[in-house]
């Protein structure tokens, strides 16, 4: 049975929502379901900053990653997210083991070069200690999962000199995604699919190929942060995973029944 990668928001999983995410995944996996999670930790992240007097500094969604807020991804995305995510997941009776980029590698990275990003100007960002993912251990996700474990890995990279990198939850989920063949890519965030007028959530597109979600953008339904979320999707699925579902924030079963019936709850992308 192919994998279900799941891709979590930091939001999520300090959410209310976290315990029915973590019960689907137990169920799936009871099934016999192979699952990976992938997290981020965005919102927790910003609000350690704050209390420690940083400023953080985000040009056209992406955070610029210096010395200082480097730490502070290591301490809540490594740490305080990823712990919670796995003891959400103990509590409804999978068996989790947290993972990030420095374990064995699992996910591989260099340094992002500078580069001119839309909405950011016209000039080339340097933007840290941000990483572009290069590979992932597949054989150690293999190992974990055939042995009936859930992998939950932290949105962070290293390379083999052991420099670590900040990168973007949904590009660590997309690339591990493809890494492993993914039969689907689940990104769970604040919106429930991808919508024909945002201010109506019943406006919800259940099936979207790649060449009308392009369209959808070009024309201007798709707007702000679901973008680079749909370009993203659209790359993992050029390079073989199968379909991309983004969902809103899951009531119980919701989880189970999008996998099982692509659509239902959210929006599936399609080649």
């Amino acid at each position: 049975m192919s994998t279900v990668v799941v891709k979590l928001g930091g939001e999520v999983v300090a959410s209310k929502h976290m315990a029915a995410i973590a019960a689907d995944v137990a169920e799936l996996r009871g099934r016999g379901q192979d699952v990976v999670l992938v997290h981020g930790g965005g919102p927790q992240a910003t609000e350690l900053q704050k209390k420690l007097g940083q400023t953080p500094n985000i040009v056209a969604g992406r955070r610029i990653t210096d010395a200082d807020t480097l730490e502070v991804m290591k301490m809540i995305v490594a740490g305080k997210v990823n712990v919670d995510a796995c003891a959400a997941l103990v509590a409804a009776g999978a068996k989790p083991v947290g993972l990030h980029g420095a374990s064995a590698l699992a996910v591989r990275a260099v340094k992002r070069p500078p580069r001119v990003v839309a909405g950011g100007g016209p000039d080339p960002i340097d933007f840290g200690h941000v990483g572009d993912v290069t590979g992932v251990n597949e054989e150690l996700v293999a190992l974990l999962v055939k042995a009936g474990y859930v992998p939950v890995i932290a949105c962070l990279g290293c390379d083999p000199e052991g420099r670590v990198y900040n990168i973007n939850a949904d590009i660590v989920a997309n690339r591990v995604a493809i890494a492993l063949d993914a039969a689907a890519l689940v990104l769970v965030s604040d919106v429930r699919g991808v919508l024909r007028d945002v201010a109506d959530p019943a406006s919800r597109i259940p099936r979207l190929s790649v060449a009308d979600g392009k369209k959808a953008i070009a024309d201007g339904v798709v707007t702000k942060g679901m973008i680079p979320k749909l370009e993203e999707s659209f790359a993992a699925i050029g390079e073989g995973v199968r379909a991309v579902h983004v969902v809103g924030r899951l009531e119980r079963g919701e989880l189970a029944r999008e996998v099982k019936e692509p659509g239902s709850v959210g929006t599936v992308l399609v080649a």
